[in-house]
């Protein structure tokens, strides 16, 4: 069974930094894409950011991009977000998701998904 568990959110101030990790259990990790998605207050859930089973292709949202780093440490089965010069606009609840397919580039929709990790930015 699939496990995937976020941690890292919290409360910053707007211009901090702050880092994200989802650990994934249950399967093995490097086989699959990952991907950040975040879902504010009335929002629908938006993709930030992917990346390939293999590390070779990353997608950034352009909300985030030049901001936001997605790397993976497939030895210790963990995806990270690297969240600079956060705004209020960052202020979401963070999910970690991966997909049912392996070998995905990240593109791809997702199927299994964490329990989020609330990240609010005070301007």
């Amino acid at each position: 069974q699939v496990q995937l568990v976020e941690s890292g959110g919290g409360l910053v101030q707007a211009g901090d930094s702050l880092r994200l990790s989802c650990a994934a259990s249950g399967r093995t990790f490097s086989k699959y894409a990952m991907a950040w998605f975040r879902q504010a207050p009335g929002n629908e859930r938006e993709r930030v950011a992917a990346i390939a089973w293999s590390g070779s292709h990353t997608y950034y949202s352009d909300s985030v991009k030049e901001r936001f780093t997605i790397s993976r440490d497939d030895g210790r089965s963990t995806l990270y977000l690297q969240m600079n010069n956060l705004s209020a606009e960052d202020t979401a609840v963070y999910y970690c998701a991966t997909q049912s397919n392996p070998f995905g580039l990240g593109y791809e929709s997702y199927d299994y998904w964490g329990q989020g990790t609330q990240v609010t930015v005070s301007s």
